[in-house]
């Protein structure tokens, strides 16, 4: 399989798949949601159940969706504020999803998790049958992690992270993770014209002497560090990773004609 069409090959060969999106994909220059985005995500998720695949997302944005609903709360730092936020903007946050999938007929569903879920045997046997249970019936399940009530303990950090956790529980067959960025590159691409797009990962171990680890951006909590991380516990698994970039038009339905690049992380 050539690196040309190997991301089209592993898109098509997937019939369950776990697709994430930060903070930074789903917000505007100014802070808000992205309501245009949402409902290109919708289109595209809605034409790949048609050809087949069953789709759960991983959605950040709850805090965006929180300052969208309460400006003014903007300078707020305490950790009581930011889980307020959270609240309010998680209800804020499912609802431009639901408005947004109704346009195609198709349910969505909240699950919120925290790190102690995935580590307690009784929690994620619930978990994994609502999961399938909710899939099989044609909803989309939208996870978050729940900040809301989390603390640094229990908290996954990230929803790279979570992601994977989530692409492990349901048995997926591949996970998709989107940025701002259309992969792995050797170098900060933004920083360095000379950087290169790596396009087929088969040693993350030989990846990591390659590249230069870069840092979080405005609105997310990750960076390259934690796709990676992502990319290590679903691989290990048998689960292949692509990381592509949000900003092409229809993200998701590109990669599945093969007319977008990113980096396909093989599984091992």
């Amino acid at each position: 399989m050539s690196e040309e069409n190997a991301i089209q090959q592993a898109m098509l060969e997937a019939k369950k798949i776990v697709i994430k999106f930060g903070s930074n994909s789903l917000a505007k220059e100014d802070g808000t949601i992205n309501i245009d985005f949402l409902e290109t995500v919708a289109t595209d998720c809605s034409r790949l159940i048609q050809a087949g695949k069953q789709i759960i997302i991983v959605s950040s944005g709850a805090q965006v969706a929180g300052l969208s609903a309460i400006s003014g709360w903007v300078h707020k730092k305490d950790q009581h504020y930011r889980q307020a936020l959270c609240a309010i903007g998680q209800v804020e946050l499912m609802d431009k999803w639901r408005e947004a999938f109704k346009n195609h007929s198709l349910h969505v569903a909240q699950l919120l998790f925290v790190k102690e879920d995935f580590e307690d045997y009784h929690h994620t046997l619930n978990m994994r049958n609502t999961l399938f249970t909710l899939v099989d019936e044609g909803v989309v399940p939208i996870i978050n992690e729940n900040d809301s009530v989390s603390f640094e303990e229990n908290s996954i950090g990230d929803n790279d992270n979570l992601s994977a956790l989530t692409a492990n529980l349901w048995s997926a067959d591949l996970l998709v993770l989107f940025s701002d960025i259309d992969g792995v590159y050797t170098d900060n691409p933004k920083t360095n014209p000379n950087a290169r797009l790596v396009e087929t990962v088969k040693s993350i171990a030989d990846l990591l002497n390659q590249i230069k680890m870069g840092e979080t951006n405005s609105f997310g909590t990750g960076g390259i560090k934690t796709k990676i991380q992502a990319a290590q516990k679903a691989t290990a698994q048998g689960i292949p990773m692509i990381l592509a970039n949000s900003r092409h038009e229809s993200p998701l339905y590109s990669l599945y004609d093969g007319s977008e690049k990113g980096t396909l992380f093989l599984a091992s």
